[in-house]
């Protein structure tokens, strides 16, 4: 967490910069990281294939909201469907339930955690990207059971599987 005795420097990430990682099926770039802010805040961009989402899930410990660039997203926030085309944005409370799927053929969208600390799970789950692009479709499923735990570990209760709930 940030305090009055910490020094945090001014950050720039332009285009393509930031540590960039294939993470469950899509291409993530760490604009700002925990250590970077001092724990206040991760900023993280995302792109993704249609279809592409999270495991339904609840943050315990951070906040978190999605702002769209490009594409459509559609995004499942305390039992309501809300689609999110680009300009679109949507927060997510801590303790509130909530999912996502890329609803358009691709998407590029930034999700922010305040206070930071989801940079490190996504790290934790994700591996560096040896090209900034998409990765290949997964040939297996992941490991729900390893997902669930690592997760457990940053604060995440997985609740769900991905999709938006019916």
């Amino acid at each position: 967490m940030n305090t009055s005795t910490d020094t945090v420097a001014p950050i720039f990430a332009g285009p393509g910069e930031g540590e960039a990682l294939w993470f469950l099926g899509g291409l993530v770039t760490i604009k700002a990281s925990s250590e970077s802010t001092a724990g206040s805040v991760a900023v993280i961009e995302h792109l993704a294939r249609q279809g592409n989402g999270s495991p339904l899930h609840v943050h315990t410990r951070d906040n978190e909201w999605f702002y769209v660039l490009e594409g459509e997203v559609t995004l499942w926030v305390g039992g309501e469907t809300i689609v999110a085309p680009a300009g679109g944005f949507v927060f997510g409370p801590k303790g509130v339930p909530h999912t996502y799927t890329v609803s358009s053929e691709q998407a590029r969208f930034v999700v922010v955690a305040e206070p930071a600390g989801f940079d490190r799970f996504v790290r934790a789950v994700g591996e560096p990207a040896p090209r900034l692009e998409i990765p290949p479709a997964a040939t297996e499923p992941p490991d729900i059971a390893a997902l669930t735990a690592i997760a457990a570990e940053h604060g995440i209760e997985i609740t769900g599987p991905p999709g938006i709930p019916a």
